[in-house]
């Protein structure tokens, strides 16, 4: 049976900002998606121990008093989730996830804060990221790379936009229709498609690098650009070395 016929586990994180160096844990989901079973979601709201933005609440919803009051303790839910991925992981399937450079990436950054083992300690994962795969199989299509877009182009419902359950779900149900369509990817096995989506993620980063240094008024994003998928290593392991 081809990868994306087998249970799926989704994730997603919603945050405090857009820097996954920075940025905290606000709410996080793990699901369960596909293989000929009931779709199964783990939900986590946390206390971030910081205040949450104006503009990231009028993304997910979620206030600092909110969060506070009825969220429970970060370093416990950084914890629940990245053991969560890790027993996935550990049962050979796929962690899919929107842009998992971001969500993986923080959530390491969160686990070393709270002095949690990080994920890519515990495990080797397998990722499949929508986002990668779409530029991939669609590169010279016009409009929008978000979750949302994909959800449009791919006919995949999204009732619930940035609640991280919602997201979790559509990104499986994004990367099912990708690969239903493309089935060269089916051909390919986890590992396989996996060390592709290394290679595809850093030619479409280089791409955007590029873009931005010769576009008036971008030149300064270019440098901000990272090749690394589907973790950035941490500057601290990295100093440690």
């Amino acid at each position: 049976m081809t990868w994306h016929r087998n249970p799926l586990a989704g994730f997603d994180l919603e945050t405090t900002g857009v820097d996954p160096e920075t940025s905290r844990i606000v709410t996080g989901s793990v699901v369960r998606y596909g293989g000929g079973r009931p779709t199964a979601a783990r939900n986590w709201l946390a206390d971030p121990g910081v205040d949450i933005p104006a503009e990231a609440t009028a993304v997910h919803g979620w206030t600092t008093e909110a969060a506070r009051t009825t969220g429970r303790p970060a370093a416990e839910v950084v914890e629940e989730i990245t053991a969560a991925l890790a027993e996935e992981a550990g049962r050979g399937r796929p962690i899919v996830a929107m842009n998992a450079q971001f969500d993986l990436t923080l959530l390491d950054r969160e686990a070393r804060r709270h002095g949690v083992r990080p994920l890519f300690d515990r495990a080797v994962p397998y990722v499949i990221d929508p986002r990668v795969l779409d530029k991939k199989v669609d590169r010279y299509r016009r409009g929008g790379r978000t979750l949302s877009d994909l959800c449009r182009h791919y006919v995949v419902q999204l009732d619930a936009a940035h609640c991280s359950d919602a997201d979790a779900v559509a990104a499986c149900a994004v990367a099912w229709k990708v690969a239903n369509r493309y089935r060269w990817l089916t051909r390919l096995e986890l590992h396989e498609i996996h060390g592709e989506q290394v290679k595809w993620a850093r030619e479409q980063a280089e791409g955007l690098r590029d873009h931005f240094a010769r576009t008036d008024g971008k030149q300064e994003l270019a440098a901000s650009v990272r090749m690394e998928w589907p973790l950035i290593p941490s500057r601290v392991v990295e100093g440690a070395r």
